[in-house]
């Protein structure tokens, strides 16, 4: 019986032939899921901009969903590149992150820095999910030696991550300070227990770029 570290070896380097076709078979299904998580994002992106207080978020998130478009006809392109028809697999992970950003829509005052600021963290919340996503399909892409989807999964990747650097910036220039100047003089107006959470341990920082 063959070791089991030389199995993981072998599994790694892509020369377990007794799994390549398992490998083949995931790489589909999570090219269908992310191509669903694609899809849901450009229409959640036009919401989100819509919602938007601000000219600068609103630019951010109507330039990202443009960009999300062009990374949808990306992945279509690999569908091509290795046979297979194109369509989508369900994925209950951005719809419920979608529902988050909505309900927080819902739960901030309309025109208001703080909706920004909420915004925000969702969209840094679903480009890390995007991220985890498009570094997992590289991975697989790389070791079934899918060369071509592997430089398309590659330019994707690189962009998700450009774009959670871009909205990390953009909180920290204005958002971030003004939705704390707006709350400090209208206590309460948009989220009732902003205080009560900072006010219980003062030396505690929020999580992310928005922390404060």
């Amino acid at each position: 019986m063959t070791a089991l570290a030389d199995r993981i070896a072998s599994f790694f380097s892509g020369h377990d032939s007794t799994t390549d076709e398992g490998l083949r078979d995931l790489f589909i299904s999570e090219l269908k899921s992310v191509y669903y998580t694609e899809n849901q994002i450009v229409d959640a992106l036009g919401k989100q901009a819509k919602a938007s207080t601000t000219d600068e978020v609103r630019t951010a998130f109507l330039q990202h969903q443009e960009q999300s478009q062009t990374q949808v006809e990306r992945l279509e392109q690999i569908f091509k590149i290795i046979g297979v028809r194109i369509e989508e697999r369900v994925s209950e992970g951005i719809n419920g992150l979608i529902d988050d950003v909505e309900r927080m829509i819902s739960t901030t005052e309309s025109g208001s820095l703080t909706r920004d600021a909420g915004l925000i963290i969702g969209a840094q919340t679903i480009e890390h999910y995007e991220i985890a996503i498009y570094g997992s399909l590289l991975t697989l892409a790389h070791v079934l030696d899918f060369t071509q989807s592997a430089e398309l999964l590659e330019i994707t990747l690189a962009e998700e991550k450009e774009t959670d650097r871009k909205l990390t910036a953009l909180a920290e220039s204005f958002v971030n300070k003004r939705s704390k100047e707006e709350e400090d003089q209208h206590p309460g107006s948009h989220h009732a227990s902003r205080h009560s959470i900072a006010d219980s341990n003062s030396n505690v920082t929020l999580g992310g770029p928005l922390g404060v």
